[in-house]
């Protein structure tokens, strides 16, 4: 099988050796997924845009992320969800769905005729509140055995980071020590909290897997 890392670098993905070597992790997660036909997501298709301060309807030329899972996963179908147009490209297994993750009715009203999926990956604007309003609608659209996975959490745009707001890693830490989520929204902390049911597992990973580093990528395995 090919591996996962040789094949961001060969599409030219950050998430591969030259940045943040997720797919280290995300290789060993899902080569059991590789040649099944299962559903996968990825919000964010491309760096830029608002969060940079790049209008949303840039001119978008590459989907190098994309283009890596249609080659790992042969049989899958994917969904790539973005604030900016992808809808040139073209490929059988591939189907696009634009959308600004500003609120939940917005990502509950774009996605509502998606399939449930197996693996959903959020690398889209990297804003708490994002994070949490993508988290919050779709992990129900998670299948049973599903990985759900956030990126980037050490970092959040100024452009769009509220003030106050519980950062998403701090977010799921205290879910990991307390086994109940807090957050300075209750209403937030109370919907999370009404999920923890479904969670089998929760997984924080460090900048390039040391522990010393800040809170870089959560792993959620659903029940």
């Amino acid at each position: 099988m090919t591996n996962l890392t040789d094949l961001a670098d060969k599409y030219g993905s950050d998430k591969g050796s030259k940045k943040h070597r997720y797919t280290e992790l995300y290789h060993m997660l899902f080569q059991p997924f590789a040649d099944q036909q299962i559903n996968f997501m990825e919000m964010g298709l491309l760096i830029g845009g608002p969060e940079h301060g790049i209008d949303a309807d840039r001119k978008t030329t590459d989907l190098p992320s994309i283009r890596m899972w249609l080659e790992y996963f042969s049989k899958a179908q994917i969904t790539g969800l973005d604030i900016s147009d992808f809808s040139w490209f073209s490929h059988e297994r591939f189907s696009f769905v634009r959308c600004d993750m500003d609120t939940r009715d917005g990502i509950a009203q774009a996605t509502a005729d998606l399939p449930q999926m197996d693996i959903i990956i959020d690398d889209a604007s990297h804003a708490s509140h994002h994070q949490q309003n993508a988290f919050l609608t779709l992990f129900p659209k998670l299948r049973s055995g599903g990985l759900y996975i956030i990126e980037d959490l050490r970092w959040q745009p100024p452009a769009y980071e509220k003030d106050g707001i519980t950062k998403t890693a701090a977010l799921f830490q205290s879910y990991q020590q307390n086994r109940e989520f807090a957050h300075v929204d209750t209403d937030v902390a109370d919907e999370f909290n009404g999920l923890r049911k479904d969670m089998s597992g929760c997984f924080v990973f460090q900048v390039k897997y040391q522990k010393q580093r800040r809170d870089q990528v959560i792993v959620v395995h659903k029940r």
